[in-house]
């Protein structure tokens, strides 16, 4: 009999993993306009294939249970670290929006924290 616990996990990689996947994604497509942004906001825009590999990576692994702890870690501290740098009442643009993308980020990054805690369930290729 399946677990509610192994069932959630499922769910819950199935819903965070294309958030990252599509990001990254985004950021391959519009690659110098996401290199821009980094650069608007004293990022330098060579960092940019690390945020790819990380998004696009992470959100892959997660949504295949493959090393999903650590990728759940990984994207973790992306989320903490993308909320302070550019959404964050400091970063420029304090806005409404800017807030809210602020608390999802870090409301993101609780999730992926449980992922790391919790691993990724059983219904994952290997973990």
């Amino acid at each position: 009999m399946t677990s509610t616990h192994d069932l959630a996990s499922l769910a819950a990689r199935l819903l965070i993993a294309p958030v990252f996947i599509w990001a990254g994604i985004g950021k391959i497509t519009d690659y110098a306009g996401s290199a821009g942004y980094m650069e608007a906001y004293g990022l330098p825009g060579i960092l940019l294939p690390l945020a790819i590999a990380a998004e696009l990576g992470g959100g892959l692994a997660i949504l295949f249970g493959v090393l999903s702890r650590w990728a759940g870690l990984v994207l973790a501290v992306f989320c903490i670290v993308t909320a302070l740098v550019f959404h964050s009442a400091w970063s420029g643009d304090g806005g409404s929006m800017q807030m809210i993308s602020f608390f999802k980020n870090l409301g993101l990054a609780g999730g992926l924290l449980l992922l790391f805690a919790n691993g990724p369930g059983r219904y994952a290729l290997r973990d």
